[in-house]
């Protein structure tokens, strides 16, 4: 219970009276001070009984008075002590109007009552409101450690906790999900404050932030949690006015046992972190009895169903500002294994340097996860995946950089370097097409047509069709649009003729022009199949009619 100024009225050994300010005695007291400076402000923090002799303060000038008061009033000053039989053998009416007027607790201290006594007063009732706080927050740190070591795990702790603040408490995991909340109604509250989790989360942990309450609504407090650069979950607390000394202790109890449960010892991430190369490693030169056997408990259930390969590489974005919070490929991860953890399901994660390479099941909740947040990712604005003219939905994460990543076909262990490759073969098709995310089924049931999209396909195109194209130039002939044309109709003489608007041997002349300046026959497939795919990489436009065939009358 905090030391208020009705508690120095109702000490028997002080003696004060109240002069004015009746209405305002609840209010607590932080310190007392005596000052007989004329503006005591610089030196006032607010929340003081200031007590005063006015050895030089005119108290009985009205327009004197008044400035004093209302300066130290809007100070934060919450009282006045004045000494009787010092300097006025009483308290002058000028100044009891004065903090009438302002509202101001106006006491009137008896000459057998030294101000040392006041000091003390309110001293001890400080020591022992915060002794009374401390001893409160110790309990309450047994209460949640207790909690914690239940069987309900973070769940107990987040109600012990709610109901030692009064208010409400949630955790969410390193996505940025809300794992558990308290009461049951905070869950929907705390889903409301996922924007801020995220902002929070980019910042290096430990990290910390106050949402303001907005009129009818409460105030909520983030905490980070974690050792580490990377936040591993955050701590949310709602309650309806600032925390108090004895609900301080409490979240920091709070904080550091779920930073002990949420995040494992260095050691053991490291060991995992092997095991998972180890087990990645054997798949992919084909040896899966071995991967099998290493994998264990840890793995081994990803490895007894289908599942797919995903490999993922950063974006850089276009401004290239160096990023300094966790980069794209983090957000991935804990993604995947946030959304793994949750449902119980394994799932294989190597990070390693701008690359990150998972195993994640079939339909699984990680695979579900890599999908929204390539989604996420390509929504947004300002990143390297985002499709222009999207709609802005705020500042872009992870420093501005954007994903590029390829899903496997569902596979098995005996199969791991195919669906290796194919998630790479995807991957190089994510960046050809600024996607986020493609999978390998995209690819299979997609054209060839957009992967002539290279500079070194359009360079090689350009050079077999070169001499074809000087011939044009001098107004010779038409080759390349006739050579077009007899392609697009599988070498059908007279439909290409009536395409082009001459004689079918006139096409069949200009065709044995092309066969002389290119030195190669038309009659072979692979040269008709280079030739085509070469105007297709120079041409922006595709023909309905179909691909090369083999030449017909």
């Amino acid at each position: 219970m905090p030391h208020t100024l009705a508690s120095l009225v109702n000490h028997t050994a002080l003696k004060l009276t109240v002069l004015a300010g009746e209405e305002r005695l609840d209010v607590p007291v932080r310190w007392a001070h005596a000052s007989e400076l004329i503006d005591p402000v610089p030196y006032m923090e607010g929340g003081e009984l200031l007590l005063i002799t006015a050895l030089k303060l005119d108290a009985e000038d009205e327009e004197t008075a008044r400035a004093y008061v209302r300066r130290v009033a809007r100070a934060g000053v919450i009282g006045l002590g004045f000494a009787i039989g010092v300097n006025y053998d009483e308290v002058p009416e000028a100044l009891v109007a004065a903090a009438r007027a302002e509202g101001l607790p106006l006491f009137g201290v008896p000459r057998r009552t030294p101000f040392i006594a006041i000091s003390k007063a309110v001293s001890a009732a400080v020591a022992a409101d915060q002794y009374r706080a401390v001893t409160a927050g110790f309990e309450a740190q047994r209460e949640l450690t207790r909690a914690a070591l239940s069987a309900e795990g973070p769940a107990e702790l987040l109600a012990r906790l709610a109901a030692h603040l009064d208010g409400w408490a949630a955790l969410y995991d390193a996505s940025g999900a809300v794992l558990a909340a308290a009461p049951e109604w905070a869950a929907r509250r705390a889903a409301r404050l996922t924007a801020d989790v995220a902002r929070l989360r980019e910042r290096p942990a430990p990290a910390s932030a106050v949402i303001s309450a907005a009129e009818g609504d409460d105030r909520v407090e983030l905490q980070s949690l974690g050792t580490g650069r990377r936040a591993r979950g955050v701590l949310a607390v709602g309650t309806g006015a600032a925390l108090g000394t004895a609900q301080r202790y409490a979240v920091h109890s709070a904080v550091a046992l779920l930073t002990l449960a949420t995040e494992r010892s260095r050691a053991l991430q490291d060991a995992e972190a092997r095991l998972a190369s180890a087990v990645l490693k054997m798949l992919l030169v084909g040896e899966p009895d071995h991967a099998r056997s290493v994998a264990g408990r840890l793995y081994g259930g990803l490895l007894e169903a289908p599942f797919r390969v995903l490999v993922a590489e950063p974006v850089a974005g276009d401004d290239g500002a160096a990023r300094t919070g966790p980069g794209v490929l983090d957000g991935l991860a804990d993604a995947l294994e946030s959304a793994a953890a949750r449902t119980g399901e394994a799932v294989l994660v190597v990070p390693e340097t701008g690359r990150l390479t998972a195993l994640v099941a079939d339909d699984g909740a990680a695979a579900d996860a890599c999908a929204r947040f390539a989604a996420d990712v390509e929504d947004r604005p300002d990143t390297p995946s985002a499709p222009r003219g999207g709609a802005p939905r705020g500042e872009a994460p992870y420093g501005g950089e954007g994903l590029a990543a390829g899903l496997s076909a569902p596979t098995g262990p005996a199969a791991a370097p195919t669906a290796h490759r194919q998630a790479e073969q995807a991957l190089s098709v994510a960046r050809r097409r600024s996607r986020a995310l493609i999978e390998h089924e995209d690819v299979a049931a997609g054209s060839v047509l957009p992967l002539l999209a290279d500079d070194a396909v359009r360079a090689f195109a350009d050079g077999l069709l070169r001499a074809l194209r000087q011939h044009d130039a001098t107004g010779r002939g038409d080759l390349v649009a006739s050579l077009r044309a007899w392609l697009s109709r599988h070498g059908q003489w007279d439909a290409a003729a009536a395409d082009l608007g001459v004689h079918r041997h006139t096409l069949r002349y200009r065709m044995r022009r092309v066969e002389e300046i290119l030195g190669r026959s038309l009659d072979d497939a692979d040269v008709r199949m280079e030739l085509w795919l070469a105007l297709k990489a120079t041409s922006g436009t595709a023909d309905t009619h179909g691909t090369p065939g083999t030449p017909g009358e």
